[in-house]
């Protein structure tokens, strides 16, 4: 997270992680600019490297090693990773736009999204095929016919590739390959399998050298792939693709690597694009139209430099990429990329054989893939393995933003942030900031709030309804991921969990926010960001933000002061004392998230893992609360920072029962179980691991892979209930319907023993 010894004053958003903000990231990270953030708005979390993609169809590639983990990069470059999808682009007030979260600011913007081959202009061919890009798209694809294959036990299999570029023939060569073998796996003929090659022009590969090409078409024909030439697409049919002179070729699977066009949003950007629809840019890889905005990959059309579609150059733009950004924020000049004229290409044949063109040259052999897999694999390894950086020498504590291009106002700004603050009311966040951030809030309004966050004053002024009891409950931590929006809804959730475990409605929530000094546009929009994840959370579940406090300190930090209404009978309150005898115990949701937390702060985790944990974080638990009362749940808590064994003895003791948790059980977070594996735990693990002499035969089990999982501390965790027994299938049944789909049975209520300890595992 942010220190305030470095107070932001230039953001650089980029958008897409592509092959060249890969490599920016890794320049970054390498050498971090003082005062400068990135952030990177990506679909996904892992990047495709498209050099390897025919290595994986093959099977020679598994799909971590084709792919760059974006958020362990991120972390490392000490960047925001936004997981959404860009729409569009304000360039009036400098905002990236995107579809499930607020607008982006930027100083700087960068994009490198790559292209997708163009569709329009063939009818049918957005319902019937499949486009090679983007490539995760494709994935998902692919894997679905490779079940098929797997499947498959009668009858032919038609394949259809439409392009004939070195994309095209590596794509139809490789899915060959690889579906042959695994028919051939199940004692099947290959022969089930026919593949066809699609050629708009008169030949394959038009790129490449005469004798590159007679290879490949050597290849083709001795593999028995149909090859058409001449063959130009006009409409796509299920099952059926029609071509310009009337021949007709039947396919069950037609994927599409024919040229590419830009995103569809670029044109309502302003910015100039040319005939392909790509953003023209200058010799510095900047926009013709904005200097603020740059770009590299397919996505660029270099106005001096016409480029093929080659992950060459994707990869060769990086650098000066980076440095280019780096120099713009400075207000220094910036520098031209002039790129090669030619390059190598080394383009295999599915099998581990490969084929070398640059220019007139060409060669093969097996020893040119070993080749490939050597230059592909060490390239991949630049963002896996990450020396351990030391801090920046560029600038001085007194003001390292010195060598950034700022305004005479922007300059007194972080010099006052790096100043000594003061403490008191003197901490606060200035009036004005406030009220910019919150004034946009849509924030719900309730009848019961009579003087709320709409009509500000001293304090909230709330009705209690007669014959309802007030619930109320407060909860606060500090940042623990670099997006503020979705930091907002986990700690909303995390807040409103205490009220949803007794059954209350949530009514109202006031906030306690910790922000880091800095220039004022940039603190605001974090506050913003961070507040709009939060009132979505809190609206989404019928509560209204009536007010709150903010205050300057090290770190980001938020939480709320919550209120619920319940019915002002004890018997209508869900309590953690009515567990009885042969109840079942239900989990709702998986737990891991501490040490998942823990190995991500160390670049130990897998980007998906830490996603797949923030995307358990943000369900809420409302409605499964609501699932539990119905089959008549004796009792409730959250589980949440004691973790698993610290809260189920919250509610064994005060109940008068033991209980029997069963380990196998347990749903756990992808990842998690690796990681304790690794020795990796969050710092509050050792003070729950003290709750260990609860248990009836902990050293039966100090040695089972989920051991450590017991005492892992939760944020935003999931309800464990007691149900009667009778009714606990039906209930977790319920529960997956509803969504929470890890929803499980971990163990059973058990009468009180003579012992002082409560819990017995069970492997």
């Amino acid at each position: 997270m942010q220190n305030i010894s470095q107070p932001i004053a230039r953001d650089i958003v980029l958008i897409g992680g592509g092959h060249s903000h890969v490599v920016v990231l890794k320049h970054f990270g390498m050498q971090p600019e003082p005062g400068v953030r990135l952030t990177a708005i990506c679909t996904d979390v892992h990047t495709p490297y498209s050099g390897m993609l025919p290595g994986y169809v093959s099977g020679h590639y598994n799909y971590d090693d084709v792919h760059i983990d974006l958020a362990r990069l991120a972390v490392f470059a000490g960047a925001r990773l936004y997981r959404d999808e860009v729409i569009g682009i304000d360039r009036v007030t400098q905002k990236v736009l995107c579809r499930n979260r607020p607008p982006v600011a930027y100083d700087l913007l960068s994009i490198n999204t790559g292209s997708t081959p163009s569709l329009s202009g063939v009818p049918g061919a957005d319902a019937f095929v499949t486009p090679v890009k983007p490539i995760t798209r494709f994935n998902q694809r692919w894997l679905a016919l490779l079940a098929r294959v797997q499947a498959h036990t009668q009858g032919v299999l038609r394949i259809a590739v439409v392009g004939a570029g070195a994309a095209g023939v590596e794509l139809v060569l490789s899915m060959q390959y690889r579906l042959r073998q695994e028919l051939r796996t199940r004692g099947l003929s290959p022969d089930m399998l026919e593949f066809h090659l699609l050629s708009a022009a008169a030949r394959i590969l038009p790129t490449h050298n005469t004798r590159v090409r007679r290879k490949f078409t050597q290849v083709l024909y001795e593999r028995g792939v149909k090859l058409y030439l001449n063959a130009d697409v006009t409409r796509v049919e299920r099952g059926r693709l029609h071509c310009a002179d009337g021949l007709q070729i039947a396919a069950d699977e037609i994927m599409w690597v024919t040229q590419a066009s830009g995103a569809a949003w670029l044109p309502d950007t302003g910015l100039a694009l040319n005939d392909a629809g790509f953003l023209r840019l200058n010799d510095q890889l900047q926009s013709i139209t904005d200097p603020k905005v740059f770009a590299a990959g397919d996505i660029a059309g270099m106005d001096n430099y016409p480029l093929e579609k080659a992950g060459v150059f994707a990869v060769r733009m990086g650098q000066p990429l980076a440095k280019n950004l780096r120099l713009s924020v400075r207000g220094q000049a910036l520098e031209s990329y002039r790129p090669q004229s030619n390059w190598l290409a080394l383009i295999s044949t599915g099998d581990k054989f490969a084929v070398a063109s640059r220019g007139a040259l060409g060669f093969w052999g097996g020893w040119v893939w070993r080749w490939k897999d050597w230059i592909d694999v060490r390239f991949m390894r630049k963002f896996s393995e990450f020396p351990e950086m030391k801090a920046s020498a560029n600038a001085t504590p007194a003001n390292p933003q010195s060598h950034l291009a700022l305004t005479p106002d922007e300059t007194s700004q972080t010099i006052a942030a790096l100043a000594m603050r003061c403490g008191g009311c003197g901490a606060k966040v200035g009036a004005t900031v406030l009220s910019r951030a919150l004034g946009a809030l849509p924030v719900l309004q309730r009848d019961d709030v009579l003087v709320g966050l709409g009509d500000p004053d001293d304090a909230a002024v709330l009705r209690i309804p007669p014959s309802k009891a007030l619930v109320h409950s407060v909860d606060f931590f500090r940042a623990f991921v670099d997006d503020p929006y979705l930091f907002g809804k986990v700690a909303a959730n995390h807040a409103l969990g205490d009220l949803f475990a007794m059954g209350a409605e949530p009514q109202s929530a006031t906030a306690i926010v910790t922000l880091p000094p800095g220039m004022e546009a940039k603190v605001e929009d974090t506050l913003f960001q961070m507040m709009s994840g939060a009132v979505e959370v809190l609206n989404a579940a019928g509560c209204t933000l009536v007010g709150g406090h903010t205050g300057e300190g090290v770190e980001l930090a938020l939480g709320f002061a919550v209120n619920g209404l319940i019915d002002d009978s004890l018997r209508n309150i869900t309590r953690k004392s009515g567990m009885l005898p042969g109840d079942v115990l239900i989990l709702t949701k998986p737990i891991g998230t501490g040490t998942l937390l823990a190995a991500h702060a160390r670049l130990a985790a897998k980007g998906r893992w830490i996603d797949a944990a923030l995307q358990s974080m943000v369900v809420s638990n409302q409605r499964a609360v609501q699932c539990l009362r119905t089959f008549g749940a004796t009792a409730c808590t959250d589980v949440t920072g004691f973790g698993l064994l610290g809260h189920l003895l919250e509610m064994t003791k005060p109940s008068g029962v033991d209980t029997e948790l069963v380990l196998s059980a347990l749903p756990l977070l992808e990842g998690a179980e690796e990681c304790v594996a690794a020795g990796i735990v969050s710092s509050l693990q050792p003070a729950n691991v003290r709750l260990r002499h609860a248990l009836k035969n902990p050293l039966a089990f100090v040695t089972h892979p989920r051991f450590p999982l017991i005492f892992d501390p939760q944020t935003a965790g999931g309800l464990l209930a007691s149900v009667p027994a009778e009714q606990g299938q039906a209930c977790v049944a319920a529960l997956q319907v509803l969504g929470y789909v890890h929803a499980a049975i971990i163990g059973q209520v058990l009468p009180r023993g003579d012992g002082l300890e409560s819990v017995r595992l069970v492997a």
